[in-house]
């Protein structure tokens, strides 16, 4: 059986192996004749990896040489793993991505008399098999120095349980324009390294008090954060950052406040203010550490205080006015907010409030090439300094730290060698780019914001379409808890088609990676309604919607391996309308995880 999986592999070593061009590698998910492929996630470029994926991607013909290779060493790593235990081996059979059809082998059949099958995932040198296991014998995560792993596939069941896990609802009352907010995180990092924050803020009497109309007015603030080489920036920006640019605002407001001829503070103004609260709390993230560590002399407290220094986070905050109807939208990274609104044809149209903040984007690139003349590198292959891809940040301080700086802590406590690029620093900064939209609550405006786990995987339009959908789905049982949906929503029930838009990737927006990689037609038959909760059912469809094998595919694959596919995704869905205002705000147990309901969010 070892004689021929072994001899399997080196015919499959002279097989040809397919690559796509991009910054990401593919995984390849093969039947008996054919394979597709499906283009992964991510900031990093590791080398190609081919693994077994289902997806509706174009078909490519591959060896069959390859195909054996995963049939019959799969079946001696069953056979190997299993005997080591002491149980007989069970048939490992490679499978289509749309049947559980049997690849024929000299290495491994499999007896159609066996009722009990389970499906699988062989793990070997980081290349995934889908595969069948027949038998009653254990799925072992023994490893050898080939490092093979077999995982027992999860089931539709459990990848809904997974999909849901971190599931929150809120039902909003306190008349002020938003019904309800919807959030979910799905991670692929381990542990994630998005995060998330979510504040409703009554506006302080101070301020109340020497403004007309503002009694029981609010200020509503919610969050997303993609970090990225570790949790620690996105987990401190989650803690604290609604709190400083909350303070910022309300310095703002109360000057407006004692003003005569103001009363309220300018657009410019609250803008201001935003941007401000960003910029303290880097410079407390970024240079105020430095000075503390080299005063304390200690590596403890460089440990501690220079680790959200250390990695770094995208960061979007959405400040929503109940009494002006404004929504700002502040953006420092790749994380987007798309607004839903329903346009005099009856169609829903897709809005982007924020664009991809990377150094690939034309205004970015424009901007740092100004800020940093005869520097050629500023920005390559849309990265900064060629390695890091938002353009702007909280924490990576190695890109804002000057030479010096990062000499000396390095020589003190620890660090690495500076970037060979390195000059005028700082190349990357947090002050945001923020957008004000005029909400409508009458007209049941939605907002959906994420981290760029989910817009590498869906348009804006098929997000915006999706929310819709799953709307309609909702409105045809409102009921109990979902009565807030008969007062947000009155239209007649019917299709929602959503109005195209001529956006281009110079527009600042990127395109998803399948929809940039491949001609993909019919994309909304996959989609599917099933979740009670808005978020989860965008990152279902994102994930692979009625083709339940590549949802489950993709939520089997183990950190770190699924970085190569799937990114974190952190996404909220937030509803304006009008609602009763008895000054609450309840947990959605409907759409809300059982296991340990969250405490709303005042």
């Amino acid at each position: 059986m070892r004689r021929a999986a072994l001899q399997a592999f080196r015919t499959a070593r002279r097989a040809p192996v397919w690559r796509v061009s991009g910054r990401k590698p593919c995984a390849v998910s093969f039947s008996s004749s054919r394979v597709h492929t499906l283009r992964p996630a991510g900031n990093h470029r590791p080398p190609f990896i081919p693994a077994t994926l289902q997806s509706s991607m174009h078909f490519r013909s591959f060896s069959i040489a390859l195909i054996s290779t995963a049939v019959a060493s799969g079946a001696w790593y069953a056979y190997q793993g299993n005997n080591s235990q002491g149980s007989p081996a069970g048939a490992l059979n490679a499978t289509s991505s749309s049947q559980l059809r049997t690849v024929a082998t000299s290495g491994a059949h499999t007896d159609s008399a066996v009722e009990n099958t389970r499906r699988a995932l062989l793990v070997e040198n980081d290349q995934f098999y889908t595969a069948t296991l027949s038998g009653e014998q254990p799925l072992l995560k023994h490893t050898d120095d080939s490092d093979r792993r077999l995982l027992e596939m999860l089931t539709p069941e459990q990848a809904t349980q997974k999909l849901r896990k971190n599931e929150e609802s809120y039902l909003v009352n306190r008349g002020q324009g938003v019904v309800r907010y919807d959030i979910v995180q799905v991670p692929s990092n381990s542990p994630i390294e998005d995060d998330h924050a979510e504040k409703i803020v009554e506006v302080p009497t101070s301020v109340a008090a020497a403004s007309e109309g503002r009694a029981n007015s609010d200020w509503m603030f919610w969050a997303v954060f993609d970090g990225h080489s570790g949790w620690t920036t996105s987990a401190k920006l989650r803690n604290v950052l609604i709190s400083y640019v909350a303070r910022e605002l309300n310095s703002t407001y109360k000057a407006a406040a004692t003003d005569p001829s103001a009363l309220t503070p300018t657009s410019e103004a609250i803008d201001a203010a935003i941007k401000q609260g960003f910029v303290r709390l880097d410079n407390d993230i970024v240079y105020n550490s430095v000075d503390k560590v080299l005063k304390s002399n200690s590596r403890r407290a460089a440990a501690e205080l220079l680790a959200p220094a250390l990695s770094g986070s995208c960061a979007l905050l959405t400040f929503y006015d109940s009494q002006s109807k404004d929504l700002k939208v502040a953006v420092a990274g790749d994380s987007r907010a798309v607004l839903g609104r329903r346009s005099a044809s009856g169609k829903w149209t897709a809005t982007a409030l924020s664009e991809d903040q990377t150094g690939g984007t034309p205004s970015e690139m424009k901007r740092l090439r100004e800020e940093h003349p005869g520097e050629p590198n500023v920005t390559r292959n849309g990265r900064i300094l060629g390695q890091l891809e938002p353009s702007r940040s909280f924490g990576d301080a190695f890109y804002k730290w000057t030479r010096d700086t990062q000499d000396k802590i390095k020589r003190q406590f620890f660090g690495r060698t500076p970037h060979p690029l390195l000059k005028t620093p700082p190349y990357v900064t947090a002050e945001p780019v923020i957008t004000t939209t005029k909400v409508d609550p009458s007209q049941g405006d939605f907002l959906v914001i994420a981290t760029d786990g989910l817009w590498e995987m869906l348009s804006n339009e098929e997000v915006v379409g999706l929310v819709g959908q799953w709307v309609e789905q909702q409105r045809s049982g409102a009921g109990g808890n979902q009565a807030w949906l008969k007062s947000w929503f009155g239209f007649e029930n019917k299709q929602l088609p959503v109005e195209s838009s001529q956006a281009t990737e110079t527009d600042g927006q990127r395109r998803p990676i399948r929809q940039a990689q491949y001609d993909i037609a019919g994309a909304a038959s996959r989609f599917v309604v099933e979740d009670n909760n808005a978020a989860t059912h965008l990152v279902r469809n994102a994930m692979g919607g009625k083709d339940k094998d590549m949802v489950c595919a993709l939520l089997t694959l183990p950190s770190p391996y699924s970085r190569r596919y799937r990114d974190d995704v952190t996404v909220e869905v937030i509803f304006f309308g009008d609602s009763p205002d008895n000054r609450t705000v309840s947990v959605n147990q409907d759409a809300t995880a059982s296991e340990e309901s969250p405490k709303a969010k005042l």
